[in-house]
Order: structure tokens, then sequence, then C-alpha cells
């Protein structure tokens, strides 16, 4: 697909070095990044005509969820039935150009699919095991009460379906995630997404809302070390991950990937983002601004703080952030950890267009 050539394309021309730099950081050149080995991949007459160990190969071109992908605002005033599929599917896809893993998802994407509900609706939710699957999954959802939150209820070998049915009944940005065994292996390659639970009275409108999700990759490979990444469960154990990732690919949301949030000066913006974990806790902050309000952890029952620079975000939680950027420019979105920016491949860039604001900002 085109915006997967132009992503590819503008990361190998940048190199690493200077994407880290898109978030106003420096860094020395990665070390111990070696090419695949020829287990991996078997070489051609030209590089057009490596092939990849079949089990290795690319099954998807792209898992970073488009961050505009969500529903409406909900404008009934009756609770209502709400009708949610989700397919677990396994693929194998880039994190960044020439470095592969083997991804577990909730419909193809990081993270899973934004479900919109409001308080007193009721969940039917099917959920089906792609055929091609080699384990088992399940969904936990935060915002229902029972046990597990439906996992047992839902858990589906490869090829088959279970439903499940559940009221919602509190407010909030609430994480749903698998939890099968080694739910830590699960969450890290993906599988975790939002399920929204408007209050009765809705959420004030705004311009734009987006859809993120935080969370760690723990691989066998170094970060940026071309070739096929097994998953590495000592370095998960340790807590040392390879990679912490926005939307399940190194850089992946903005113009040096997929440019998708562009908003006008005078726009406000609402940003739902989840951290998966399953780790490491997320310290989100826009560079070039703060957030005008914040509902931590996803509590819209709650009064929002205001004007906050960086959010604490629990592993498993969630934060439902307003801002504005009346500045034309780029605007990077971080974890404040700022290795895991300038090495590890966690940013994204939301893009603000129109006039001049020389009276705000002067950089002349």
């Amino acid at each position: 697909m085109t915006q997967t050539l132009t992503r590819r394309t503008m990361l190998q021309t940048i190199g690493v070095g200077s994407a880290a730099m898109l978030a106003g950081c420096t860094t020395t050149t990665m070390q111990g990044a070696v090419s695949a080995s020829p287990a991996d991949i078997a070489v051609g007459p030209s590089a057009k005509t490596a092939t990849l160990d079949p089990a290795k190969a690319v099954t998807a071109d792209r898992v970073a969820a488009d961050p505009r992908d969500i529903p409406g605002p909900i404008t009934r005033t009756e609770p209502t039935d709400v009708e949610v599929t989700l397919e677990t599917t396994e693929v194998v896809a880039e994190i960044e150009p020439g470095v592969t893993v083997r991804y577990m998802t909730f419909d193809g994407q990081i993270p899973g699919p934004f479900i919109r509900t409001r308080v007193g609706d009721t969940v039917h939710l099917t959920i089906r095991n792609a055929p091609s699957s080699k384990m088992a999954h399940n969904v936990d959802f935060h915002a229902a009460r029972g046990p597990g939150g439906g996992a047992e209820a839902t858990t589906v070998a490869p090829g088959e379906e279970e439903t499940l049915r559940f009221k919602v009944t509190y407010p909030g940005a609430f994480v749903y995630h698998c939890a099968v065994a080694n739910v830590d292996y699960h969450i890290s390659t993906g599988m975790f997404g939002i399920i929204l639970v408007e209050p009765e009275e809705g959420l004030p409108e705004v311009d734009h809302e987006f859809y993120l999700g935080q969370h760690e990759l723990y691989t066998t490979g170094a970060t940026g070390q071309e070739g096929h990444h097994e998953f590495d469960f000592d370095a998960m154990a340790a807590e040392d991950p390879t990679y912490v990732l926005i939307n399940g690919e190194k850089y992946a949301i903005g113009p040096q990937g997929y440019d998708e949030m562009v908003v006008d000066t005078d726009d406000t913006v609402r940003i739902y983002y989840a951290v998966g974990g399953p780790n490491v806790e997320s310290n989100f902050h826009p560079i070039g601004s703060v957030w005008d309000t914040v509902y931590r952890d996803g509590a819209l029952a709650s009064d929002p703080d205001y004007y906050v620079q960086t959010v604490p975000i629990a592993p498993g939680s969630s934060a439902v952030v307003t801002a504005t950027f009346p500045v034309p420019g780029e605007y990077k979105l971080v974890d404040h950890a700022l290795s895991r920016v300038a090495r590890k491949g966690c940013l994204a860039v939301l893009r603000s267009e129109g006039p001049e604001n020389p009276e705000l900002f002067d950089a002349s």
C-alpha cells in the first residue's frame, strides 16, 4: 500500500538517528546492528528476489491503527444494544524497515478497534480466532463486571468463536486485552485496546478525536537489527524492552510515517491514549504544548486536571486528554522517558496547519 511504501522510504532516508531527532533528541550511532542471518533470508540474484522463511514472511503491510478510526460521538439519550465483533489474528509485519516480528492482534491492528458505548448499554460481543492462528486468545474488558472481565467466557481456539453479553454501568475509557496464559506475551505483541463508556450526558464537543496506544516489545534482536526477531521471554521477565511503540510500529504516526493526525490551528483535539504495557508506565507529553484537560486513568466521572505537562499512565490504564495547537508546525507526542523515544521508537507526531501566530510564538 502507498502509505507503507512512503513510510519505508522516509525512514530509510532519514535513518534511526535523524528519526530520533524528530523528537528533539539526539542519539549516537546504533550499536550491535548486524545483518540478518543466512538462515533467515535466502538471497537470490537481487534484493527483489530475497525470500524469507515461510514462517517469517511478512503477512501484513501495516499493523499501526489509524488514529482517526474512532466511531462518532453518541447522540442518543437512551441505552441500547451494541454489537461488537473482534477477530484475533497473528501476523508478521515490520516494526521498522527491514525488521520483522510476529504480532498478535485484534482485527489486525494495534491498538485493537476502538469500541464506543454509553452508560447503560449492553455489549453483545462475538470473538473469533482466525483459523491461521497458532494460539488460543480471549478478551478481558476492564469495563465489564464479571469473572476475568469475560476472559474465561471468551477463550477461543484457532478457527472457533465465542459470544459474551455484558452491561456497561460506569463511565470511562477502559483498556481491554487478551488474558490467556502468558498474558504479558500476548499484550506485548499487540493485544490491547480501548472500550469507551460515555457518561449519560456525553462528552464535550471537540473538532478532532484521535486514538493511540503504547506498548513495549521484547525481541531476541537488538533495536534496529535487520531480519526477523523472535520473542524474548527472558527480556520480558527482566522488563528490558527492545522497542517501546505507539500504535505498534517504530515512529509510525506522523509525517515520518502515516501522516494521519492533521489539524488546524484553531481546532480542539481529544486524544484517547491506552497503555497496554505489559510492564512499562508511560509519561505522556506533547512537546511544544501541554494537555489542556486530563482525565487521569480515563476516569470520566472525575473532575479533569488542567494544563498538565506530563501524564503518568500505568500499564493497563489510559488517559483522555484535550489540547489545542494554535501555532502551526509539528508537535511530537512522546513518552517523556526520552530514551524510549530516541532509541526505542516511542513517537507520534501531530501536524497543525494555519497562519503564523507571532503574538503567541515568534521564532523569527
